[in-house]
């Protein structure tokens, strides 16, 4: 391939990235899919992307406005395409049948009724497949779809705001606001690419939160909000329980709690689900079962602490105010155990970061400690 032509591909492969990223809050459980068909001219003839309840998968959508160019040209696809019968045609097919010749996808489909069966069939029919080109960024464009097909739980990322000298609050307890408006703004937007949001009891006693998606932006199921509260003791007129019948509000109590206390949250629309206290592994794997395919926690130092102990951490997001708080009983950004040495810290990796205003917003990817492989 020359270079011209490897350029081209990288360019069309990116467009179709980026459509696919059009689809962020629309497809989960399922992945997030673009794909840009060119003609045997070189020139874009389609393009579509997935969105869930619509059914169609983005090839099926590009080939329909591509129409009879697609014969002979090329198909751009973020993910691999599927050859099985689901809710939907095998896209395999559709490709075939409208006699595209070649198809260029970064990255196999982790489902295992997709996985690598999709290149094979299109092979087989005689396709030209090319793979591997911008893997890296397909990959992360679908952390979360990945990281649920490939490990059975949520993909968690931990957000929290903290000011230069790493505290989340005053030592009264006082929080609001840590982070500039610039800053808030982009928790919205994080807040719509997550199917979940969770927090700790103690973060809705002191802070009274709605966690809803203010984003404005259209999603195809509501966010679901999320406490762990061993005690039930968030307040039965809280934000939180008020807005349950608008908003779904799932808690996590220990089986020890009253059945009429139990009965009280339930009578105002609030699901709560018994479990061992703090097994954050089983909460994860309930959400799991109820296609939640992401969580984003915005709990305090508890909740952060207890996490990052458990080596249940997938990604992390901290916004860092200028501003300093002081004091050695004002909460630090995570609790639980820590680390006994330095040389067992949390070390972050694919760091980024971006500046929100005044803030400094810094992401990363938690390495996998050893000894925790595989939680």
């Amino acid at each position: 391939m020359n270079k011209a032509s490897s350029e081209f591909d990288e360019k069309m492969l990116r467009r179709a990235l980026g459509l696919a990223s059009r689809g962020v809050g629309l497809v989960s459980p399922g992945p997030l899919v673009g794909c840009v068909i060119v003609d045997a001219n070189g020139e874009v003839a389609g393009e579509g992307f997935y969105v869930y309840e619509e059914v169609k998968h983005a090839e099926t959508v590009a080939l329909s406005h591509a129409a009879g160019r697609a014969r002979g040209g090329t198909a751009y696809v973020s993910l691999e395409p599927h050859a099985h019968h689901g809710r939907t045609a095998p896209c395999t097919g559709a490709l075939i049948e409208a006699g595209v010749c070649r198809v260029v996808a970064p990255i196999k489909d982790p489902n295992p009724d997709v996985s690598g069966k999709g290149f094979a069939y299109l092979r087989a029919a005689g396709i030209e497949v090319e793979t591997g080109l911008l893997a890296e960024e397909a990959e992360r464009l679908n952390e979360k779809y990945l990281h649920f097909m490939n490990v059975g739980r949520p993909f968690v990322h931990l957000k929290l705001a903290v000011s230069i000298d790493g505290k989340i609050a005053t030592r009264t307890g006082d929080s609001r606001w840590i982070s500039g408006d610039e800053s808030r703004a982009r928790v919205q937007q994080l807040r719509h690419e997550y199917d979940a949001v969770l927090i700790g009891a103690g973060t809705a006693l002191l802070d009274d939160p709605q966690l809803t998606d203010r984003s404005g932006l259209r999603r195809r199921r509501p966010l679901l909000r999320v406490v762990l509260d061993d005690s039930l003791k968030t307040p039965l007129d809280s934000k939180l329980v008020s807005t349950a019948g608008q908003a779904p509000l799932l808690i996590f109590s220990s089986g020890t709690v009253p059945l009429d206390r139990r009965q009280a949250f339930a009578s105002q629309g609030v699901e709560v689900v018994r479990t061992e206290r703090r097994d954050l592994l089983s909460v994860l794997l309930t959400l799991a079962s109820r296609s939640i395919q992401s969580v984003l926690i915005e709990g305090g130092a508890r909740v952060a602490g207890d996490f990052i102990d458990a080596d249940l951490v997938d990604k992390v997001t901290f916004f860092v105010a200028p501003k300093i708080i002081g004091g050695q009983e004002a909460p630090s950004a995570i609790g639980g155990k820590g680390v006994e040495r330095m040389a067992d810290a949390v070390s972050l990796t694919n760091l980024e970061v971006v500046h929100r205003g005044a803030d400094i917003e810094i992401t990363g990817y938690p390495k996998r400690r050893p000894n925790l492989e595989g939680r």
